[in-house]
């Protein structure tokens, strides 16, 4: 198991960064390795993060303004290379589709669930051989 995973939360909201990491807390799972958080208030700082590298899922937030997250999930898709996964924050269940055009690998509806949002964190950092089998 990986010792940590460093996980990406894009939104122009610091309420939703907030909730994303108490719903993550330490690690989403007990089986997940423990979390740090890089967290971005503008696309150009997650491009800005991205380049860096060394970031293992990105949460982008569907809701954000100037630019939503499915757009950016797009936008980072084609343009970085070995982009990590993406787990969606979406408005309303029906958003799910928009999540799949943005070529997110999971969605999840806001607020944030603690018990939904972390299940869809693990099953991600699971399929990234980022926790022990």
């Amino acid at each position: 198991m990986q010792a940590t995973a460093t996980v990406l939360v894009y939104s122009d909201d610091a309420n939703t960064r907030e909730q994303v990491r108490l719903a993550t807390g330490r690690r989403p799972a007990q089986d997940a390795p423990l979390v740090e958080f890089v967290e971005c208030a503008t696309p150009a700082a997650v491009l800005t993060e991205l380049d860096k590298g060394g970031i293992d899922v990105c949460v982008l937030d569907g809701e954000a303004a100037p630019m939503g997250g499915m757009g950016l999930c797009r936008q980072i898709k084609d343009e970085v290379f070995r982009c990590p996964p993406v787990l969606l924050l979406i408005g309303r269940p029906q958003d799910a589709w928009l999540a799949t055009w943005s070529r997110a690998e999971a969605a999840v509806t806001l607020p944030v669930d603690p018990v939904e949002f972390a299940a869809a964190l693990a099953a991600i950092l699971r399929r990234r051989n980022l926790v022990g089998a």
